[in-house]
């Protein structure tokens, strides 16, 4: 049986300043054999079944190289071992007939070589080097990580390696514990590259621009973001209460949906009013700049009162209404009724979904939804809401086990909307942000007593 022999091609131990990472302490040489063959049988050689154990494996080297000491002549096919006698019987018999010899040859390593996790580990006191925080979440072309205390003293060697290592992020920064209380966005730390926070960030072919230091943002929602839009009609409204810089707004109002779009930080507003332009859907979504509450109980006159467009499908193109042109023709000269004409879509009036996506406190704003459709200025919403709007609310909850978790959700939804909750309410996990708290999204139908009750 051939054994696999292994190349050693970690990092060499760390020996140089703490203050920063020395690139010329990462520098190793590894010392193997290659064969010397002219160069139309390197190909041959990568092939043979006599090889396949011995063929040179590191990533990021190459198999077959020029001979330094003469770039124009024979290539070197690199070899997995240092010493002939571990080439097996069989390699070295074909090696022996097939080519020109045997050859040392060194392969020099440097710190460009090595993932950031391996030059970290390697720059880490052993104590600290199983789970060294070298992942980051990226927006834009901002690098953010969250380090636990023990990794601080390292921060910015951290953030150097993540810079270096990434060609496309310019930017790295460390979230900190406190949030700020009003607006909810991290507030964060500079620990490498330049302090440049606007970013423009793609999701759902979708461009986002926002001030990353200024609003919240989050790249691992894109997930939840796509199921919750998913879930829309083109013909719905939506209301999204606290809509951020746009992640929900702006992917729906893409597919044809209309908009409520309201956040309270003025930052994530303006940015918001940015990316509805710039993703030209300024006809489907309308900004707000307001106290949720405010914006939920508001919202229902205001889609009543100045409706959106109807939705008349996606636009046709020239071959469709061509096509359609001429079987009108054709229905005409042979004696047939026209089609009858299509009823004209009406005006948009009614919300289909409230998206409430403050899962730190959204929770406490369903009070809002009592005597949501009460109305003493003549408008008929009994009449307009024969189907109730669906309501998605995020939470957090410290209950890891799912039943435990629903009836803690529960237990607080219903404490505010002051009613229970449908019996068929979906409690979707969207993530565990710690080790022990996890985010919701309740997605309920607003019982009909609670939109109607005397608030």
């Amino acid at each position: 049986m051939t054994r696999h022999l292994y190349l050693d091609a970690s990092p060499p131990p760390y020996n140089g300043t703490r203050d920063f990472i020395d690139r010329e302490a990462f520098k190793k040489t590894i010392s193997v054999l290659a064969a010397r063959v002219v160069p139309e049988r390197a190909g041959v050689f990568l092939k043979a079944k006599e090889l396949k154990s011995c063929l040179m494996d590191l990533p990021k080297i190459r198999t077959v190289v020029h001979d330094s000491s003469n770039p124009d002549g024979d290539r070197l096919v690199l070899l997995r071992m240092a010493n002939k006698s571990d080439i097996p019987p069989e390699a070295k018999e074909y090696l022996d007939k097939e080519s020109k010899g045997l050859v040392d040859f060194q392969i020099d390593l440097n710190y460009n070589y090595w993932t950031a996790d391996e030059c970290l580990r390697a720059f880490l006191p052993e104590e600290l080097r199983e789970g060294a925080p070298s992942g980051f979440a990226l927006t834009g072309h901002i690098a953010h990580v969250n380090l636990n205390d023990e990794y601080l003293p390292y921060k910015h060697i951290i953030g150097q390696l993540i810079l270096d290592k990434n060609s496309q992020v310019e930017t790295v920064v460390n979230k900190l514990d406190s949030i700020d209380t009003k607006f909810r966005f991290f507030k964060m730390e500079l620990l490498a590259g330049k302090p440049e926070y606007v970013v423009e960030h793609r999701e759902a072919d979708c461009k986002f621009t926002f001030n990353f230091a200024e609003v919240y943002w989050n790249s691992r929602l894109h997930t939840e973001h796509k199921r919750l839009v998913d879930s829309f009609k083109p013909e719905d409204i939506v209301a999204d209460a606290f809509a951020g810089v746009g992640p929900f707004a702006v992917p729906a109002a893409r597919k044809g949906c209309a908009v409520l779009a309201n956040d309270l930080n003025p930052n994530s507003a303006k940015y918001l009013d940015k990316n509805v332009k710039d993703n030209r859907v300024t006809a489907l979504v309308r900004v707000s700049c307001e106290d949720g509450r405010d914006f939920i109980r508001r919202s229902v006159a205001s889609a009543y009162d100045d409706p959106f467009p109807a939705y008349t499908g996606p636009k046709k193109s020239r071959v469709q209404e061509e096509r359609e042109r001429k079987i009108l023709q054709k229905l005409a000269a042979e004696g047939h009724p026209p089609p009858p004409a299509t009823p004209t879509p009406q005006p948009r009036q009614k919300i289909s979904h409230f998206v409430m996506n403050l899962p730190d406190s959204a929770l406490t704003f369903l009070d809002a939804f009592r005597g949501l459709l009460n109305d003493d200025k003549g408008r008929n919403l009994s009449g307009v809401y024969d189907e109730m709007p669906m309501v998605h609310c995020h939470c957090f909850t410290r209950e890891l086990d799912p039943v435990l978790a629903e009836k803690d959700i529960r237990q607080r939804a219903e404490e505010k909307l002051g009613y229970p909750l449908p019996a068929d309410t979906i409690f979707h996990l969207v993530r565990s942000v710690a080790p022990n708290k996890e985010m919701y999204c309740i997605s309920f139908r607003l019982p009909r007593e609670v939109a109607f009750a005397c608030s």
